[in-house]
């Protein structure tokens, strides 16, 4: 008799496991089929993003292989990739006016930097984010119809690499970190396409400064008859800043 106490509490814990274990995947296939279906139209690219889990309970998860694409104009290959990304999510915040998000932290993210005349690769993923967001663009809404929004309090994008042209030749240039901090509160909550041009627009200003640093550098460091691979990366790249900023 004193065994059925412990075989229906083991019981109990393994159909509590089971339904954990099920809204956890039910919550990342949500996100990851939202993310697939909403980006491309964000940013006129190809998007993807690979595996996200989010814990129903704590909030917690972690977005796996998001990749954006090139957009028209650029090389083939992709604009950036984000690798891993934490989310700390406030729980049932989704039942209020916004979904209150207590922080993003991006490690080791990629981008392929690409400039041409006047422009930049990066430049023009912000332009298409723009438009969408001027034209009004179809926005992830709520059952009531009403626009999904957010409120960021910790933005972090750590050790961050940006790659200067394309193929063998490609130079790595480290990216400065970037923090951002109540992102969207001031406003009652920020949709998608407000909260992707925040951090597009940074993202821009880091890259071309970090640029800008090795460009100098390589200037001190690389002669006229000693300039390798990598030292014409960098000259072709201040080449194509002093063109985009018109210096």
């Amino acid at each position: 008799m004193k065994k059925k106490p412990l075989i229906f509490l083991g019981i109990a814990v393994v159909v509590l496991l089971a339904i954990y274990i099920g809204l956890t995947f039910f919550l990342g296939s949500v996100v990851r089929a939202g993310v697939n279906s909403f980006a491309p139209k964000l940013t006129q690219t190809k998007v993807e993003l690979q595996g996200a889990t989010i814990s129903p309970f704590t909030g917690s998860g972690s977005l796996t292989g998001l990749t954006v694409g090139n957009p028209e104009g650029f090389s083939d290959n992709p604009a950036f990739s984000l690798g891993h990304i934490h989310v700390q999510v406030k729980p049932f915040s989704i039942f209020g006016d916004y979904i209150e998000i207590e922080e993003i932290v991006i490690d080791r993210p990629e981008f392929l930097y690409e400039t041409k005349l006047i422009t930049s690769n990066i430049k023009e993923l912000l332009k298409n984010i723009e438009k969408f967001s001027g034209k009004g663009g179809d926005q992830p809404a709520t059952e009531s119809g009403k626009p999904i929004k957010f409120v960021v309090k910790k933005f972090r994008l750590t050790n961050g690499i940006a790659r200067l042209g394309v193929g063998p030749a490609a130079l790595p240039v480290p990216l400065p970190p970037l923090s951002m901090d109540n992102l969207g509160v001031d406003k009652g909550g920020i949709t998608p396409d407000q909260l992707a041009g925040e951090v597009m627009k940074n993202v821009l200003g880091g890259i071309v400064s970090a640029t800008g640093q090795a460009v100098l550098k390589a200037g001190s460091t690389v002669g006229a008859g000693a300039a390798d691979a990598a030292g014409n990366a960098v000259k072709s790249a201040g080449e194509g800043i002093k063109k985009l900023f018109g210096k």
